[in-house]
């Protein structure tokens, strides 16, 4: 759980302009061991850079990955009675009876590589408000669901996969997007779980319709999410700011888990510093999301299910990257010669 817990946005905002940085110690014996393994100079490509990614962010040399977990909320969107997703708002209380069965995807991946699996319903009898009439959320209930997110966080976890589930939320996520970085509700608006033609340009007339609503009023980046988010896009948040307070390291799942961690972003520059983004989702806003944050994706399957599926399996590549790094002889160790 977080040492800290903020009462207020402003609170959330001070935080962010007091946040650890990497350990420049665990960074430093990370690189200087890179160049000793058995292989020419940059031939593992990105995985030397998780190594060392792991390193200054777990505060330590050798990383280690024995205790990753992956954390899934879940929340209703009262703009889903607008139509927007192809699916009904009771199918988001049925998946996550799904994940607690053992059922979904997110349950073989996390066995396939080790994690434990958290999932935290947030008031699913109870959706945000249409995002179109008012605010989706009050103060009081974001940072409700923001606390739920900081709590869902372990001191001691090693690496942290965050994703979500809710109908209509890739709604949410293009509104929270189209809202702080401008252009058209199009360029943001993508088919989620299937919508396609009039029905996705009725999508982004919702999400236009909706930033237009509540552009005049936003304060700050964290207000956007407030307005235009949704439970489980501010408990994200949450999570993602106190895997930082802890020296946690996150992959980001896709498109509404990068959505909801923008605000930090826009908020703090180096925010999201401690974070991967764990693959490039197929909605097609995410490759654009991704270069706002200048981070590129670990992985591009073609994923566009959510619920941390992509999040879950870059922990593989995570172990990899590990594995090699720490496993691997050195030129010294294996009496091979080095470059000269």
């Amino acid at each position: 759980m977080s040492p800290l817990k903020p009462v207020n946005m402003p609170d959330i905002i001070e935080m962010l302009h007091h946040l650890p940085g990497p350990d420049l110690a665990a960074l430093a014996r990370a690189q200087q061991r890179e160049p000793q393994l058995t292989k020419p100079p940059g031939a593992l490509g990105r995985l030397e850079e998780i190594s060392a990614f792991m390193a200054a962010w777990q505060g330590r040399h050798p990383p280690r990955l024995e205790t990753p977990r992956c954390v899934v909320f879940a929340g209703n969107h009262g703009v889903a009675a607008r139509g927007v997703s192809a699916f009904p708002a009771e199918v988001t209380a049925q998946m996550v009876a799904n994940f607690l069965r053992g059922g979904a995807a997110i349950n073989q991946l996390c066995k396939a590589f080790g994690a434990e699996l958290s999932v935290t319903a947030l008031d699913l009898d109870r959706p945000t408000q249409d995002m179109c009439d008012g605010a989706a959320m009050s103060e009081a209930d974001f940072m409700q669901a923001f606390h739920q997110g900081m709590e869902a966080v372990r001191e001691g976890d090693d690496l942290l996969a965050v994703g979500e589930m809710g109908i209509a939320n890739t709604t949410s996520a293009a509104a929270v997007a189209h809202a702080l970085f401008g252009g058209e509700a199009q360029d943001w608006t993508g088919p989620g779980t299937g919508v396609q033609g009039q029905a996705l340009n009725h999508k982004a007339g919702v999400v236009g319709e909706a930033v237009a609503f509540h552009k005049p009023g936003i304060e700050h980046a964290i207000d956007a999410l407030r307005r235009l988010g949704g439970r489980e896009l501010a408990a994200m948040a949450g999570a993602i700011l106190a895997a930082r307070l802890l020296r946690v390291p996150v992959l980001l799942d896709g498109y509404v888990c990068t959505a909801a961690a923008v605000p930090l972003f826009m908020t703090h520059p180096q925010a999201l510093d401690h974070c991967l983004i764990a693959h490039a989702s197929a909605e097609p806003s995410h490759r654009a999301l991704c270069a706002k944050l200048g981070k590129e994706p670990l992985l591009n399957l073609g994923l566009r299910l959510g619920e941390a599926s992509g999040a879950a399996l870059a922990i593989g590549i995570v172990k990899g990257a590990l594995a090699c790094h720490n496993g691997m002889a050195t030129f010294a160790e294996a009496m091979v010669s080095g470059k000269d």
